[in-house]
């Protein structure tokens, strides 16, 4: 690619680019030394898995190795003690050592199914925080000053209502900051959410001496299947980078039609220019849609799994017919049975409440047959079997012994 179509891609779906204009001149200048540049992204270990809303991040990271870049994975398992305060209201419950690595390696399966692995710097911030010694985070708290740190929007609101902030918190955007002079980072990439951090990091790397800080680039916070929210899992609006290819699938055909471009555009690597052409090609959105699916579920998993996954899907919702293969589970009939209690129980949904819900808009079938009552409760003969459908895609069926 020429080093404006570099920009084009490398900028897709992008919200910030700080300083302006500086990426088109790092691009140069690493075209004609022909040393790549150093671009970093931040996790911390706080929850084991990944939803499709942090691969916007992730994918960008792609897209900079795919140009051939350095990129590099900053597992936060120092920070990660410390707590992000970004978007909290409260502070964060503090982890312990034990959860954050094995947190950490659940990230290390989950990452290479986008970015390739012999081309990645898999990096623990731990590695140059650990061993600094008092005098060093004195030295380090003295980069900032405090009306700084308060300018943060979350430390500000908190400040004026008057919810404790703890001192360890303040820390947080300053050993970011190290991670980047640590590094040597040339562009540091993170959502909208981190943009104080990632201002931060470049004057971190000033006050140590970088000649040249990095570029920051931040991408926006993804929303879930509902169109409305930030991808969440407390929300149940999220897909899961580990969920089964049918189950991936349906959720992507489940967005509405207007949410279809921005998944496009920030879930896929499709070119911008092919996005628009798609756009006004006058296709079918559910088509487009699916393409869409496959392509996710192709990331995740493979392009046979993609293919099945989207070929049960139209033989389901097209034909209305139950899919081929339907987990099953044995149970005692050995008295009542509350439906709700037993649609959270198997998995089916999160919670008695969220079950309840569900029976409440029409959503949970007992062999073909629709439920409208949360209260519903039945006693199961031994030897009989049940058909259960909640929502449009999963299935359980159940033998009663």
């Amino acid at each position: 690619m020429t080093i404006d179509e570099q920009l084009s891609y490398l900028t897709k779906g992008s919200v910030d680019c700080i300083p302006a204009g500086d990426l088109k001149r790092k691009l140069e200048r690493s075209a004609s030394t022909g040393v790549p540049m150093r671009v970093k992204a931040g996790f911390d270990p706080t929850a084991p898995d990944l939803h499709i809303g942090h691969t916007v991040l992730i994918r960008k990271m792609r897209h900079f190795q795919q140009m051939g870049h350095t990129v590099i994975f900053l597992i936060g398992d120092f920070t990660g003690m410390i707590g992000d305060p970004s978007g909290r209201s409260a502070t964060r419950p503090q982890l312990t050592r034990e959860q954050l690595n094995a947190n950490a390696e659940t990230f290390k399966v989950q990452i290479f199914k986008l970015l390739d692995p012999e081309k990645t710097e898999l990096r623990f911030n731990s590695e140059w925080m650990s061993p600094l010694k008092s005098e060093d985070f004195i030295r380090l708290a003295a980069k900032a000053t405090v009306a700084q740190l308060m300018e943060r929007d979350e430390f500000k609101k908190r400040f004026e209502a008057q919810v404790p902030i703890s001192v360890h918190e303040l820390l947080y955007p300053l050993v970011q900051g190290y991670d980047s002079v640590a590094l040597k980072c040339d562009i540091e990439l993170g959502g909208t959410d981190q943009k104080f951090n990632l201002l931060m990091a470049r004057q971190i790397q000033k006050e140590y001496g970088v000649a040249d800080p990095q570029l920051i680039m931040t991408t926006p916070l993804l929303e879930g299947t509902d169109g409305a929210q930030k991808m969440s899992k407390s929300l149940g609006n999220y897909i899961g980078i580990t969920e089964s290819p049918k189950e991936m699938f349906g959720k992507v055909m489940s967005i509405s039609d207007d949410l279809m471009w921005r998944y496009y555009e920030l879930l896929t690597d499709v070119a911008p220019a092919k996005i628009a052409e798609l756009k006004e090609s006058g296709q079918n959105p559910r088509d487009l849609k699916a393409e869409l699916g496959r392509q996710i579920v192709r990331d995740f998993h493979s392009p046979e799994e993609a293919l099945e996954a989207s070929d049960e899907f139209d033989r389901m919702f097209r034909e209305r017919q139950t899919p081929t293969e339907i987990p099953v589970v044995q149970l005692a009939a050995d008295g009542p049975v509350k439906l709700v209690k037993l649609i959270a129980q198997q998995g089916l949904a999160p919670s008695v409440a969220e079950a309840q819900r569900l029976v409440a808009q029409n959503s949970v079938r007992v062999d073909g047959e629709r439920i409208a009552d949360p209260k519903y409760e039945f006693s199961p003969e031994p030897g009989t079997e049940m058909l259960l459908q909640v929502g449009k895609r999963k299935y359980l069926r159940v033998w009663f012994q």
